[in-house]
């Protein structure tokens, strides 16, 4: 079988081109030949933008796939401008979505696929919803067999460990040296990191999957853990001391710093349990590697390109510790003296 990946160099679509490749397909990337990865040999690259829809769609024409796996349609044109170049020509569109789809906080958990998409809890989300709305939509009346993979936070080789500040990688040596870590709240809200290769695998198993046509998919963690755990965690997996967690109010960090809390304002705070039961069943989808290795993993790729910042290159992280720390202690102070 013959795979387009639309994109094919990025976090996620990395894995997805060597497990291809690994899996016996053939395989072309399509992108901006601008991001460097460590691809099989073999692999096809063809360059462009795919928002210059004409050129994108002059170059799908001369290209002969079976399945196409599209990593980076942010937009319903996007989407448009694909069924435009494949409609009638493919046995399968598979697209990455999120589960940003979801409103926030939930009602149910775990979530399942077919909960309640609107209002999204992103502009980014409710684009990707229009997207799978547009999709359904040629599936059912036209030749355009699609598959829809939602997948929550992906980390990895390539990327970084997220903290309630951000990514910035001075994170893993304030993790290393035993500094201070702010995590949000009182540290027990859940979150569920997956590693990268996990949720390659997913898309490759509902490649040329008839069980997958038409459907959508949870492709998530399957082992959640608080906040206080995944630091804790992160710090045994790097055989650094226990971690010295400060925990601030969410209101607090997001007024204090809100050019360093976005993620924490749409997703950090919120609790969420995804149902992968469709996934495991139908795309053979598990978590095999656990937070732990996944830490040691990407860290170790990020040491290897001398990309781990110092943890004093962030003294805003300190200045956010020690106000806190101050704020906590003028408030026991207050009470006591009255």
């Amino acid at each position: 079988m013959h795979a387009l990946v639309i994109g094919g160099t990025g976090l996620i679509s990395t894995g997805i081109t060597r497990q291809l490749v690994d899996a016996g397909h053939d395989v072309t990337v399509y992108n901006r030949g601008r991001t460097d990865a460590d691809l099989p040999p073999g692999v096809a690259h063809v360059t462009g933008d795919r928002t210059d829809y004409d050129r994108f769609e002059e170059q799908m024409a001369d290209l002969d796939v079976d399945c196409v796996i599209d990593m980076v349609a942010f937009e319903p044109a996007d989407i448009e401008s694909a069924i435009r170049a494949f409609e009638g020509e493919i046995e399968q569109y598979v697209f990455c979505s999120t589960i940003d789809v979801y409103h926030r906080p939930v009602v149910d958990m775990p979530i399942v696929e077919s909960a309640a998409r609107s209002p999204a809890v992103s502009e980014y989300g409710a684009d990707k919803a229009a997207c799978e709305n547009r999709l359904f939509e040629a599936h059912s009346d036209r030749e355009f067999p699609a598959t829809v993979l939602r997948p929550w936070h992906t980390y990895g080789e390539g990327g970084t460990l997220i903290h309630t500040l951000g990514d910035g990688t001075a994170y893993i040596d304030r993790l290393r040296e035993g500094k201070p870590l702010v995590v949000h709240g009182d540290g027990t809200s859940i979150w569920g990191p997956c590693h990268r290769d996990d949720i390659a695998s997913a898309f490759v198993g509902a490649l040329d999957n008839p069980a997958a046509i038409g459907e959508t998919y949870h492709v998530t963690c399957e082992r959640p853990m608080t906040w206080n755990q995944y630091h804790r965690r992160a710090a045994d997996a790097l055989d650094a001391p226990d971690p010295d967690l400060v925990h601030i109010p969410t209101d607090a960090l997001t007024a204090a710093v809100p050019d360093r809390t976005d993620g924490l304002e749409d997703h950090f705070r919120f609790s969420t349990v995804f149902d992968t039961t469709k996934a495991r069943r139908d795309l053979g989808f598990e978590q095999t590697i656990d937070w732990k290795e996944g830490v040691r993993r990407t860290v170790d790729w990020l040491a290897e390109r001398d990309r781990i910042d110092d943890a004093a290159s962030d003294p805003e992280y300190d200045r956010v510790v020690a106000a806190w720390r101050d704020a906590e202690a003028s408030f026991v102070d207050a009470l006591d003296s009255s």
